[in-house]
């Protein structure tokens, strides 16, 4: 397919980010979505036609659309120069229906808002033993190290039912799962066979976790039972392990909204979707067009690929007014950092009691915390396949 068939000029973006402004989208991005919110990016003679979407009504509409797939063998990756491989058995988030209706409708009545909340005890216990273990260690502390990635680990592994003593085994897994493309189906695949191994374990002694709940059900075959298991284990660590240390960061860059947090317990829930908004760790997306369509005045054609800017679309003034600033007081109903549609994401609510117990559990313990080295110097999760974020976050407080 030509690509001088769509009349419509190519553009050539770079997706990186402005190093002075860590927590906004890349400044073409932001200057693409005022100029064209539907634009063609240019792609190699021959292939399908690669969009961008960067407008907040745009990408709400392709997310509830079912001619916009989700099946990865749909997508045509620019950076690879291909079409990605099919998702591995399990994963819900390379699935259309009828494979995802079967498997959402199954897992869905597990991660209900009621059963997520009564885990908050749980959650805070967990946090609580983080904290005390990094004042115990004193500081300065890696902060992703010693909090941010162990709390929705313990949590997801607990709500899983995966032994105390397999998680550091775990820990391997779950970090090639934030690496490259190649590295992230491999481990993907090498965490199913092992999650497989221990939910037939648990189908022949079942104890009182959602993998026993899986094993037992009938729904799943062996396969599936496995890959959905470990969809959840992923799902569940690398984005809120992001948002908390990135959610962190960009408080201590914003003292005034870091003080009103602080100063005020009522403002925790609407703080953690203003941040959901703001930083939109997840920050792309990507759609395969089924059938030729419409949309935003541009013709697209089916065989064609849609990529998604959701933190973007987050920051679009025709939503949000002041997008660009941090304001812990708005009303952020509405934010797509969860995505939206038939694949928003299943472990939201959870992923809203972690964020909202440890944020001000963290700012509570350690009222000087502050960063142990200058911002300029944070190594970003730079990597377009990665969840957005930092490697580390070295952090120091005044001790008691």
């Amino acid at each position: 397919m030509s690509n001088a068939n769509y009349g419509v000029e190519p553009v050539t973006l770079s997706l990186d980010r402005a190093p002075a402004c860590p927590f906004d989208p890349a400044p073409s991005l932001i200057a693409l979505r005022a100029e064209q919110p539907i634009a063609r990016l240019a792609a190699p003679e021959g292939a399908p036609g690669v969009w961008m979407i960067t407008g907040y009504d745009l990408v709400r509409q392709v997310l509830a659309d079912p001619r916009f797939s989700s099946r990865y063998e749909t997508h045509y990756h620019p950076l690879a120069g291909g079409h990605l491989p099919p998702a591995p058995v399990g994963d819900l988030t390379g699935m259309d229906a009828p494979q995802h209706t079967r498997l959402r409708r199954l897992l869905a009545g597990k991660f209900t808002v009621r059963r997520m909340n009564l885990l908050t005890e749980r959650v805070t216990e967990i946090t609580r033993e983080r904290l005390d273990a990094m004042e115990r260690q004193g500081p300065p502390a890696d902060l992703v190290e010693t909090f941010t990635q162990p709390v929705p680990a313990l949590m997801i592994c607990e709500l899983l039912g995966v032994p105390y003593e397999d998680r550091d085994r775990l820990q391997s897994f779950t970090r090639a799962l934030s690496d490259t493309a190649g590295a992230q189906y491999a481990a993907f695949v090498e965490l199913g066979a092992y999650l497989l191994e221990l939910a037939l374990a648990k189908r022949a002694e079942p104890t009182d976790d959602l993998l026993s709940d899986l094993a037992t059900g009938g729904e799943l075959t062996d396969e599936e039972l496995g890959g959905v298991a470990a969809f959840l284990l992923g799902a569940g660590l690398d984005t809120t392990a992001n948002m908390l240390a990135l959610g962190t960061f960009a408080l201590l860059r914003n003292p005034a909204q870091l003080a009103a947090l602080r100063g005020d317990p009522d403002l925790v829930a609407g703080a953690v979707e203003e941040l959901l908004r703001y930083l939109s760790v997840a920050a792309t997306g990507m759609r395969g067009v089924l059938e030729d369509a419409e949309l935003g005045g541009r013709q697209l054609k089916a065989g064609d690929t849609v990529i998604i800017a959701i933190n973007a679309a987050n920051r679009d003034p025709a939503r949000f007014a002041d997008p660009d600033v941090l304001d812990l007081r708005r009303s952020a109903a509405g934010h797509l950092a969860f995505g939206h549609g038939v694949h928003q994401c299943l472990g939201q609510q959870l992923a809203r009691v972690e964020m909202r117990v440890a944020f001000p559990a963290l700012l509570t313990r350690f009222p000087t915390l502050r960063l142990a080295v200058p911002a300029e110097d944070l190594s970003l999760r730079t990597d377009p396949s990665q969840v957005y974020g930092v490697h580390s976050l070295p952090v120091t407080w005044d001790q008691r």
